[in-house]
């Protein structure tokens, strides 16, 4: 069975932390995938905030996510605290890939790698978008 893989980048722009919570736990008793993804989500949002957007207005436009991908290296547990690191690529006319190292913030054991593709769109306009300049050159500035 062939197996996704992230190629993961060198360097991280923003860190952020988050608890598991026991909503988070599936029947294995361990982190479920499904509130992976919601980690994720709470992370790039925290992210855009920390540069004054939201995901609904990065210089007047939208993210729409294209695409996510996850891969698991090690079991996360109820009050585990999380560190997740960002790192943007792979940047397109309109978009880019927003990548994710999730770590054990005490054990420093990696829990997953995951990525999410996202481009720019024009609610108003109900169409993608070029990527806004001057998010470019914040992101770019510092990676």
């Amino acid at each position: 069975m062939a197996r996704i893989k992230i190629d993961m980048p060198d360097n991280y722009i923003f860190s952020t932390e988050l608890p598991i919570r026991i909503s988070d736990i599936n029947y294995g008793g361990h982190l479920s995938n499904d509130a992976m993804l919601s980690i994720v989500h709470e992370a790039r949002i925290r992210f855009l905030n920390h540069y004054h957007y939201g995901e609904l207005d990065i210089e007047g436009l939208g993210l729409i996510m294209t695409d996510s991908a996850i891969v698991y290296k090690a079991e996360g547990f109820h009050g585990d605290l999380l560190q997740i690191d960002i790192a943007v690529g792979d940047f397109n006319k309109y978009g880019c890939d927003i990548y994710y190292l999730i770590s054990n913030k005490k054990t420093a054991v990696e829990v997953a790698h995951a990525k999410t593709g996202v481009v720019f769109f024009d609610y108003d306009e109900r169409k993608v978008t070029s990527i806004p300049e001057p998010f470019m050159n914040k992101v770019v500035k510092i990676t």
